[in-house]
């Protein structure tokens, strides 16, 4: 069984040595704690866990914040001793949401969750494909299926070939990060294509095989130009 590897981010010193404890007894977790949110995040976005846990009230820092800030494709658990966030952990579609003080039985089962969506997600990158949650179900999309993606207030949705588009309450931001800057470029504040399906473009718009003409925003026309030459 692959090794994970986990960071937590708590203020609470004996929050952070339960976690490690319990990592430690399952055998195939590496961990690294911070108790400073700042620093955890830095080492999030460089050191790419598999698995982030993280408290919600940690003194002028909110843990919902932080999660939707988190790349789109992080996995993390929520770890609280607060019950009335469960609706919000929902909506940010966190693995799950442990209440402190939890058991180890209780730890374990939330990290086999996590697990299970880590390799779910491996997978489909492997097999060259994103997925996405619409409305209460998981949609895997093949990436050489999607010929635009848009934003729309609040979600976004994304154009196959193949099918009607999925609309997904990702937003687009988030998308970009899931999708491969090599065959995908951001157009205009509004819309990512994939270069794959431009038939023509110019530093106004972008003609796409499909028939679909998509304005370019000002400030992506240089960067367009040089990415689709």
């Amino acid at each position: 069984m692959k090794q994970l590897y986990c960071i937590a981010i708590d203020d609470e010193p004996l929050a952070l040595d339960v976690i490690a404890k319990f990592c430690q007894r399952l055998g195939d977790v590496s961990l690294d704690v911070f108790s400073d949110p700042e620093a955890g995040v830095k080492a999030i976005r460089e050191r790419v866990p598999d698995v982030v846990f993280l408290d919600i009230e940690m003194g002028n820092a909110s843990g919902l914040t932080i999660a939707s800030q988190l790349p789109a494709d992080c996995c993390f658990i929520f770890t609280t001793a607060y019950l009335d966030y469960a609706f919000d952990g929902f909506n940010l579609d966190a693995v799950d949401y442990l209440h402190k003080p939890f058991s180890y039985a209780r730890f374990e089962a939330a990290l086999n969750k996590a697990r299970r969506r880590v390799d779910y997600k491996n997978a489909s990158l492997a097999l060259g494909s994103i997925t996405v949650k619409q409305e209460y179900s998981n949609v895997t999309i093949p990436l050489d299926d999607i010929v635009y993606v848009e934003a729309m207030e609040g979600y976004s949705k994304i154009f196959r070939l193949t099918d009607r588009c999925v609309v997904t309450r990702a937003v687009l931001k988030k998308l970009s990060l899931m999708l491969p800057p090599d065959s995908f470029v951001r157009i205009h504040r509004s819309y990512i294509i994939s270069r794959s399906k431009v038939r023509s473009f110019s530093r106004q718009e972008v003609t796409l095989t499909t028939g679909i003409t998509l304005p370019v925003g000002r400030q992506y026309a240089t960067a367009v130009a040089a990415l689709l030459s």
